[in-house]
């Protein structure tokens, strides 16, 4: 199976600083983040962690269901799923993401509304993520950089996520 790439060139401060990520293996494109418009109500044309996890459990849970929904029997018309992904302040310290919730309406020839719906067993899985980091800091030797990066890799909203988060899901047959 292919391994997917994203890369992010961050310069600055949490509170000052931006970066820009890229999807590296489609090329298709750059979308700039920052910290201050991440944790704002209004995104102001900037993307985030949490709208970039929203879109590939969307996209990813689409491409699931459209599958189960075949091998119960339906033919997958239209299925139109939103993930709401939410972040805030981590009562252990630091942020993290408190759910996600899950919404799916979908057109499915041969199922009637309550056969709609998930098979929570099977299909395929990720196994793994590689997480490298390259960084050029004042003031830090290269152990205290490692365990930083340590540290950063176990706190970050979206490490604390894939470890495990609620997702409430809604289903609704059109």
């Amino acid at each position: 199976m292919p391994t997917r790439t994203a890369r992010t060139a961050w310069s600055g401060s949490l509170s000052e600083g931006s970066g820009d990520v890229e999807l590296v293996s489609s090329g298709l494109a750059t979308f700039h983040v920052s910290f201050p418009k991440r944790a704002a109500d209004d995104a102001d044309g900037t993307t985030s962690p949490e709208e970039l996890i929203g879109a590939a459990l969307s996209s990813c849970y689409s491409m699931q269901l459209s599958a189960l929904l075949e091998q119960a029997g339906g033919t997958p018309r239209e299925l139109d799923v939103t993930a709401d992904v939410s972040f805030g302040p981590d009562p252990a310290g630091g942020f993290h993401i408190p759910g996600i919730r899950l919404s799916v309406r979908g057109d499915v020839g041969g199922l009637d509304a309550e056969t709609f719906g998930p098979d929570p067993a099977g299909g395929f899985h990720i196994p793994g993520i590689r997480l490298s980091v390259r960084g050029d800091v004042g003031g830090l030797d290269a152990e205290t950089f490692a365990r930083v990066a340590q540290d950063a890799k176990e706190t970050c909203p979206v490490s604390k996520a894939l470890r495990g988060v609620s997702i409430s899901l809604e289903a609704t047959a059109v």
